[in-house]
């Protein structure tokens, strides 16, 4: 719990073919020696996630992936997974070896350029290799391909360890200002606030630790000068009864909304960790559609719980457990629920009414937001664990007013 959690790092992804030097270009950039090195194309075969940081940007998620153009049954494996991690990236660096531009063209590239466009995330190309032809040339190339790319460039010797500022700097200038969210709810209240947090200490909470979600909320809530106050649910109004006056907002486990919200005076605004994690990470409109879409469910749907986590289920999990028995309480026992878990994610999601996704504490924004996307695009709502339970205890409307862009949901 020392490091910043990866999903909070900027995700900067290293694609192009195989032996243009990405491994040796991550090294590089990182000024260590993490990513295995061979000149055998096709050394990296499964894409590689290391946290680093790196200055001036702080925390970062280097992806090293397998060569585009990797070919035959298991090359075709490779360069699925290469493209699955698109969707975790925020920046990518696509890598052309100079001897390859200068003899083979760029089509290549302009297809996965493509690709990567079509997620909305942001390039910079990188000339590598320039060590293996004339210093003569080496501008009139970088200069070429970006023109023809349309992406800035920046030519390096990854073996040779020159430019190295160059290229920093071209990734500085050129990461997304809002990979995440700059706060989680410190927009919400103004210093001095006192911030009631409700954690149940419950045999799925980990052992001698709060939950990421839970720590991350009462971090934000000391950087902008509030007081987290943490109780259990059992000694809630414990707590509120030693305060002279209510608190100024009140962030629950969604699990026990409704015996929080009964202890609460109407006036005191109300929400959970999972719907802030939804807010920092997703998009709160979408996933308040997707939590109304509940009431036209039916007996004879499918409904898909995606969780980020790949945890062992215990007893009463949320995902696997609760959230269904609630739901077939609501719709009727024939209601089929199937989980995804991790990185897991149905290609086909057409099929279901509804998909529940968890607050995505382990998730990039970029992977949740993918999903959102993908969801939207094929006409399937999708909501928040925590959003759920509230339209499931008939109070969605009381937890999202706590939010300055409620007013937009409607």
């Amino acid at each position: 719990m020392q490091e910043t959690p990866r999903a909070n790092r900027l995700h900067i992804g290293f694609y192009g073919r195989r032996n243009a030097g990405k491994s040796s270009l991550i090294n590089l950039v990182t000024g260590q020696n993490v990513a295995l090195v061979s000149e055998h194309a096709g050394t990296t075969t499964d894409p590689v996630i290391k946290s680093m940081e790196i200055l001036p940007l702080g925390p970062v998620a280097v992806i090293d992936t397998a060569g585009l153009d990797d070919t035959g049954d298991l090359g075709e494996l490779r360069v699925m997974k290469t493209k699955e991690m698109m969707d975790r990236t925020d920046l990518a660096l696509l890598v052309i070896s100079a001897p390859d531009a200068d003899c083979d063209g760029t089509e290549r590239e302009k297809k996965w350029l493509s690709e990567l466009r079509e997620r909305k995330i942001p390039v910079v190309g990188v000339l590598n290799q320039i060590d293996k032809i004339a210093p003569g040339e080496v501008e009139p190339l970088r200069c070429r391909l970006s023109d023809e790319l349309a992406i800035p460039f920046v030519a390096v010797s990854a073996l040779k360890k020159t430019c190295r500022a160059d290229l920093l700097s071209a990734i500085v200038s050129n990461a997304p200002s809002d990979f995440e969210s700059p706060t989680l709810v410190g927009d919400l209240f103004k210093p001095g606030a006192a911030i009631a947090l409700v954690a149940p200490q419950d045999i799925q909470a980990p052992k001698g630790r709060l939950i990421l979600p839970q720590v991350q909320v009462i971090r934000d809530i000391l950087d902008n000068g509030g007081l987290a106050l943490t109780s259990t649910a059992d000694r809630f109004k414990l707590l509120l009864d030693s305060l002279k006056e209510p608190p100024d907002l009140v962030i629950t486990d969604s699990q026990v909304f409704d015996s929080v919200n009964g202890l609460l005076p109407a006036s005191v605004p109300l929400t959970s960790f999972s719907i802030v994690m939804a807010r920092s990470k997703g998009d709160l409109a979408t996933f308040a559609r997707g939590a109304r879409a509940i009431e036209t469910l039916r007996e004879s749907d499918k409904v898909l719980i995606a969780e980020a986590c790949t945890h062992a289920p215990l007893n009463e999990d949320i995902g696997r457990e609760k959230l269904p028995r609630w739901l077939r309480q609501k719709v009727g026992s024939g209601l089929t629920v199937d989980i995804a878990t991790g990185i897991d994610f149905p290609a086909n999601i057409r099929d279901y009414a509804l998909i529940l996704h968890c607050g995505g504490c382990m998730f990039t924004r970029k992977q949740l937001m993918s999903r959102l996307i993908k969801a939207e695009a094929e006409g399937v709502p999708i909501t928040n664990y925590g959003m759920a339970i509230a339209q499931l205890n008939g109070m969605l409307e009381r937890v999202l007013q706590v939010f300055p862009e409620a007013a937009k949901m409607n």
